[in-house]
């Protein structure tokens, strides 16, 4: 034998050796990955050592359409010590968790309009928010006409579970004063009499809601969020909308919902051609009431904004090799710089600048 193969004869025994203790105390070894996790991850707060400014967060980036990659629509806005939920998709309350944001500090719910992908997290945020930070209240839900019977809704569907949460944890874990939602609902002005109107103002942060078309859905908005000297504006669902370009003048951020046509297109014909009619009808008629990446950098453009961030992403893009096709002419419409956003990220504006800085929470 000669010494090359006895060098790879030791190693293939050591590790054959390793392998088989790995085995052998492989409960043991589980247990110390376990513990190291715990003492990563309890407790853990992202949002701790933020800058004073404004923080935008992306808990969820897809839309109904199946996407592994995404959840449902869900934008987190830090402003200043304040903290509101833009929507609240499926896997909302999963996302903020794995991210390290606390659901306590939670000091409402911005609804943009009350389509489900929407809405259908909302009872996981309100029971996380609840029982981690034993709130003696309700949390506030913002939202336009509809948002009471919404919220009335999700009240009397988990009642019956708050009523569990407070007999197995007790009242001092789980208050009965402070399970579920209270409605908040604001009025936009009569048509031709302005498209915005003030949400709330507290601490020096302003939200107000701006007039968007969704098409039959009515009414619908997007959230302009000030603080501090910066500005995020954030679409919700809707078409190319004028207003949404003038309520977002001068932002830093615009976080704009996106649909590729070209690809719905395709998804359309192939659905025909399995005769699946009734779907491919589906994709036919949410051309007419979202906007392209393209309307995206248009609106962006129009609004002076800073930075683009395409979410609401439809149809699913599972890999950014796909991100070129999906924005199509978009880079060429818009001269700054245009994010496809994916779920964990998180964008910073410091106060006393015009700096965004991207990085990733998960």
């Amino acid at each position: 034998m000669s010494r090359w193969a006895k060098i790879i004869l030791v190693l293939v025994l050591l590790l054959s050796g390793l392998v088989l203790l790995a085995r052998a105390f492989q409960a043991e070894l589980g247990m110390v990955l376990i513990e190291n996790l715990v003492g990563a991850r309890v407790g853990l707060d992202a949002t701790r050592d933020l800058p004073d400014g404004l923080h935008v967060v992306l808990c969820g980036t897809g839309s109904p359409l199946p996407d592994p990659e995404r959840a449902g629509p869900c934008t987190l806005v830090i402003a200043g010590k304040h903290m509101f939920l833009v929507d609240a998709g499926e896997w909302a309350a999963r996302n903020l968790a794995l991210m390290g944001i606390p659901h306590a500090r939670l000091d409402g719910v911005l609804l943009t309009h009350m389509h489900s992908d929407h809405i259908d997290g909302m009872g996981p945020v309100l029971l996380m928010r609840w029982t981690t930070g034993a709130a003696t209240s309700p949390l506030p839900v913002h939202g336009p006409a509809g948002v009471d019977k919404v919220v009335a809704g999700f009240n009397t569907a988990y009642a019956l579970d708050a009523g569990y949460r407070t007999a197995h944890h007790g009242p001092a874990i789980a208050p009965p004063s402070g399970a579920g939602a209270v409605a908040m609902a604001f009025a936009l002005p009569e048509a031709g009499q302005g498209n915005t109107t003030a949400v709330l103002e507290q601490d020096g942060v302003r939200i107000t809601a701006i007039r968007v078309d969704h098409g039959v859905v009515e009414p619908a908005v997007g959230y302009r969020i000030d603080y501090g000297g910066r500005a995020v504006v954030i679409s919700g669902d809707t078409a190319r909308s004028t207003s949404l370009a003038e309520g977002a003048r001068g932002c830093d951020l615009l976080v704009h919902e996106a649909l590729q046509p070209r690809i719905v297109k395709r998804l359309t014909e192939g659905f025909v051609a399995k005769g699946n009619t009734g779907v491919a009808q589906i994709t036919r008629d949410i051309l007419s009431y979202h906007s392209s990446p393209e309307d995206a950098a248009d609106v962006a453009t129009a609004a002076g904004a800073r930075h683009l961030v395409l979410s609401h992403i439809i149809p699913p893009m599972m890999r950014p090799i796909l991100y070129p096709a999906f924005l199509g002419e978009a880079p060429k419409r818009f001269s700054g710089p245009i994010t496809v956003g994916e779920d964990g990220m998180i964008f910073s504006l410091p106060t006393g600048g015009t700096e965004i800085r991207q990085r990733r929470l998960m």
